[in-house]
């Protein structure tokens, strides 16, 4: 009769565990029931950059000295440049210059190291494609300066996600 009565009244602590565990559970679904959504509504609403973001290469073909520096320090050996050495003036002429952003992993080195800042990183981050070849950059594309997310009229823009919390 003894371990009948020790077996009910620990099944009874259980319960009464589980019922508070339950509770606490409840208790924390509504105080998040309490806030607003923190949703954006993506093609049409996108978040402001941070000021030293890394997104896509930009390059200005006409600083370039191809130095070769930004292939040697990129970790994968990424930047392909092409150049010829003028023999008359003793430079080098740099014919193309290319990165495979399907390939790249967005370091900055290239960016860090170049002796002509001909390389900066903007804060265009949208370079999804069908074709994995189509992420393949020469200097013409690369030399193409995105739209802000701040100058396009057509979005609005979400400065700050803590912004939005306190709201």
């Amino acid at each position: 009769m003894l371990p009948m009565i020790t077996e009910f009244i620990n099944y009874g602590q259980q319960t009464i565990r589980a019922a508070r565990y339950i509770g606490q559970g409840f208790m924390i679904t509504l105080s998040h029931a309490n806030r607003l959504p923190v949703t954006i509504q993506y093609p049409y609403e996108k978040l402001i950059t941070p000021e030293r973001f890394r997104g896509r290469i930009h390059f200005e073909f006409d600083k370039c000295i191809a130095c070769e520096v930004c292939v040697r320090v990129c970790p994968i050996d990424l930047p392909v440049v092409d150049w010829k050495l003028e023999t008359d003036i003793r430079k080098k002429r740099l014919l193309n210059y290319s990165i495979d952003f399907g390939i790249c992993i967005f370091c900055g080195n290239c960016v860090e190291y170049c002796p002509t800042n001909c390389l900066s990183m903007t804060e265009e981050y949208e370079l999804s494609t069908y074709d994995r070849h189509e992420l393949n950059y020469n200097q013409i594309a690369l030399g193409r300066l995105p739209m802000s997310v701040i100058d396009d009229y057509t979005i609005q823009t979400i400065s700050n996600l803590l912004q939005i919390n306190n709201e």
